[in-house]
């Protein structure tokens, strides 16, 4: 069987990949505090026919050889964890990270999760939570005659109550971040975990330590350009034509030789 078919096949696999990831961006365009991913190529191995600096006399060498690829693959999906633009929401359980770190969130099984969406509610016991309901970490609780919430840029939560000059102090929204972001390992609802690629998480106040600070009533956007992935899409689209144009080519060769020989 003609090797170009196997080798076409490869690419068409790899730029399918791509096109998901390029398709997944495009859909949380609008997703708070998403991040977009980036797909890592790799060529595969390579049948060595003739070796690179073989001799061919006593005296000479082969300047280069003959190095048959085998296809290409996908290896890697990164994520690409630069900032997204603000956008003001005017909401006091709204907040945005300016700069590094994500908000912790506690899972059922007890565990830490990480996010940059900072969309909270407060959930019938007066909890802080995140959207689907997950506690923030450490627990912030708001009582139910709280008034004019305030986080400050350092992540004090603090409250007004009735016949109370002075706002009262609920707690402290406390920030991680990891050596290497990339490693973590999204697990969907706008929520990364920590693997061993991503490091532990180093905790800190906003504000100290690199972290970046709390911007209360405002949002991240999405990073995801869409000029730029409509470009990837159409450089993929063409790519896969071409990947489909070998396969064809590689039938009309062997259609050939079975009808003439």
């Amino acid at each position: 069987m003609h090797s170009a078919l196997y080798v076409s096949k490869t690419g068409l696999s790899a730029q399918d990949k791509q096109l998901t990831t390029i398709s997944n961006n495009l859909a949380n365009v609008s997703t708070v505090g998403f991040k977009r991913d980036r797909a890592a190529f790799e060529d595969l191995l390579y049948q060595v026919q003739r070796q690179p600096g073989a001799l061919t006399t006593q005296d000479t060498q082969l300047p280069s050889g003959l190095q048959l690829g085998s296809g290409v693959r996908v290896v890697a999906t990164q994520k690409q964890f630069t900032e997204g633009s603000l956008q003001v929401t005017d909401q006091a359980l709204d907040l945005a990270i300016n700069g590094r770190g994500f908000i912790q969130i506690l899972q059922p099984d007890g565990t830490l999760a990480f996010t940059r969406n900072g969309q909270l509610q407060i959930n019938g016991e007066g909890q802080l939570v995140n959207n689907n309901g997950l506690p923030v970490e450490p627990a912030i609780l708001v009582p139910e005659n709280a008034s004019k919430i305030t986080i400050s840029t350092d992540g004090v939560v603090s409250a007004h109550f009735v016949g109370e000059v002075q706002p009262q102090q609920l707690g402290d929204v406390v920030l991680a971040d990891f050596v290497n972001p990339s490693g973590l390992e999204s697990i969907g609802g706008n929520l990364f975990v920590e693997t061993v690629a991503s490091g532990n998480a180093l905790q800190a106040a906003p504000g100290e330590d690199g972290m970046g600070t709390l911007q209360q009533g405002m949002l991240e956007n999405s990073n995801v350009d869409i000029v730029e992935e409509m470009v990837n899409m159409i450089t993929t689209q063409r790519a896969y034509e071409m990947n489909s144009k070998v396969v064809s080519t590689a039938d009309q060769m062997l259609q050939y030789i079975s009808q003439t020989l």
